[in-house]
């Protein structure tokens, strides 16, 4: 009578190990695409998920640049020498749809912005008229998206994570 009990609990130990460590494979790696100060991941296709929904987040970092202007007697206007760290981006976050898709899900079109840093940098921050300089005042020129990363976890474990960067040969980027 005891080899009964032990045979089934031998059984659902076995069959939830099997769950917790079931294998999530990739279909297709996600492309990162760059464009001022976005960047968009999109193309990633995940299976073995199970019914349990998998959810994302993609992040991303850059940098502003400014103009600089001279209230002086000449106005002049220069580009600042030194970019400055953008506000961070963050796609909130996404669900990949598994639940309803027998386990398989896709990373479409999530899309993350850098914003202008605030407050404003100073003239020496950006690099006008050189140190001590007090007569310059700044407006944003632009804002690049550098990196981003991507991160999917399911029942609060980190499942699937990618790295990207601007300019990088492979748009499939690197692992974590």
């Amino acid at each position: 009578m005891r080899r009964i009990p032990i045979m089934v609990a031998a059984l659902v130990v076995a069959a939830t190990a099997t769950v917790a460590f079931a294998a999530v494979t990739i279909k297709s790696l996600p492309t990162a695409t760059f464009s001022g100060a976005s960047v968009t991941v999109s193309g990633g296709n995940l299976s073995g998920l199970g019914n349990d929904p998998a959810t994302g987040e993609l992040t991303s970092t850059g940098q502003a640049t400014y103009t600089c202007h001279n209230g002086g007697k000449k106005g002049t206007t220069v580009p600042g020498q030194n970019p400055v760290p953008a506000q961070s981006g963050d796609s909130g976050p996404f669900d990949l749809g598994n639940s309803q898709h027998n386990g398989r899900g896709t990373i479409q079109n999530i899309t993350a912005t850098v914003t202008a840093p605030g407050p404003t940098p100073s003239a020496q921050d950006v690099g006008c008229g050189g140190n001590g300089a007090t007569n310059w005042t700044v407006t944003l020129d632009s804002l690049t998206a550098l990196t981003a990363h991507l991160e999917v976890y399911q029942d609060g474990n980190l499942i699937f994570c990618r790295n990207y960067t601007l300019g990088e040969a492979d748009a499939t980027g690197t692992a974590c």
